[in-house]
């Protein structure tokens, strides 16, 4: 059997494996754990590096992509998922950079929708070219989106984005709700100097909108770790600047995350406000999600350095046999949670390389 060195490795405890690859016949979908008994059956699919914008917290306005050879095709792509649906994967993101600036996205959609696990289709997007591929993105199978806006002032969008045009954005938000691409999810990441302000007006939305806003704290990459890291608005601070404007926050769901949100709402609220908060409250325990870089690694955790190359066998004759094995692996040895408390900063790739 062909076999590619793992490239990422984690303290483990040790659980009983509950599939055994070689028993079951290769079209059967099963079920992936990792040593800590979680069950990973979630994909965020990096389709590109490549953004339409600049956001500050997120890559160097002179930043350089990866050149095209170096990222998967079309069709390592699919290879790839079709594994992943051979181990019971079920819910797939897409993310980038920009998802939308990667040819062929309605074809990528409908290629995932085809796949016999897929449950769910969701999409991270800037919204700048949703008004006009929220329709036939909805016709490929994508179930809905969630769409980064940060400010609801034009100037602040604008310094914070660096080519940001907000009513662009607030277009596509229009289309993907009148198309059905719902819940629509807004994501702020929050940056001091910046928007700590807009957390207001932006958790106002929720009071005549079925939506869900959500805060999202600010994590720390590579080069732009140390602006990341005095940027920080946590959780605690959000929700006093919201709770002194806008009323007591009640808890949703019985404080029961929403993925990565801890959801509240405002008295009389039609939508919730979500918060996320890697920094301050780790939901590690919950994880059930790996990622797919767009040169084609395996990112077991967001938050470490840790990754498994998949293109390089792929593109040296490696079968879905293959590939199935070292995902496996791979999946088994995902660690536990991340180490921003001890200090430990992600430094091979910055966020937009990663997808989010």
């Amino acid at each position: 059997m062909f076999r590619e060195p793992l490239l990422a490795s984690a303290p483990l405890r040790v659980v009983e494996r509950t599939t055994d690859v070689a028993t079951r016949a290769p079209s059967q979908p099963s079920r992936t754990f990792d040593a800590f008994g979680r069950h990973i059956h979630y994909l965020r699919i990096s389709l590109t590096d490549r953004c339409n914008l600049r956001c500050v917290y997120c890559m160097p306005e002179q930043v350089v992509f990866r050149p095209n050879e170096e990222l998967l095709t079309d069709e390592e792509l699919f290879t790839i998922l079709r594994v992943m649906s051979r181990l019971g994967f079920d819910k797939f993101r897409l993310t980038g950079g920009e998802p939308t600036v990667r040819p062929g996205l309605v074809e990528i959609v409908r290629a995932i929708a085809e796949l016999p696990t897929t449950r769910e289709i969701a999409m991270t997007t800037n919204g700048l070219k949703l008004a006009r591929l929220a329709a036939p993105l909805k016709a490929a199978g994508l179930s809905r989106v969630n769409i980064s806006i940060d400010s609801l002032d034009p100037h602040k969008f604008k310094r914070i984005t660096r080519w940001g045009n907000l009513h662009d954005v607030l277009e596509g938000i229009a289309a993907a709700e009148r198309v059905g691409l719902t819940p629509i999810k807004l994501n702020a990441v929050v940056i001091r100097g910046f928007n700590e302000d807009d957390v207001v007006p932006l958790a106002a939305l929720t009071l005549e909108h079925d939506w869900q806003v959500r805060f999202i704290e600010v994590m720390p990459f590579a080069d732009v770790a140390a602006f990341q890291q005095a940027a920080i608005v946590t959780t605690q601070e959000m929700m006093a600047r919201i709770e002194a404007a806008l009323g007591p926050l009640e808890i949703e769901n019985g404080g029961k995350l929403d993925g990565e949100a801890r959801l509240y709402r405002l008295p009389g609220a039609r939508g919730v406000i979500g918060f996320i908060s890697p920094v301050t409250a780790p939901f590690c325990a919950s994880c059930n999600r790996v990622r797919l870089t767009a040169d084609g690694t395996l990112r077991l955790c967001l938050l470490k350095d840790g990754e498994v190359d998949l293109k390089t066998p792929l593109r040296r004759g490696a079968r879905e046999d293959d590939l199935e094995a070292i995902i496996r692996e791979a999946i088994w040895l995902k660690p536990w949670g991340h180490d921003l408390a001890e200090g430990v900063i992600p430094m091979n790739r910055i966020m937009s390389e990663i997808g989010g």
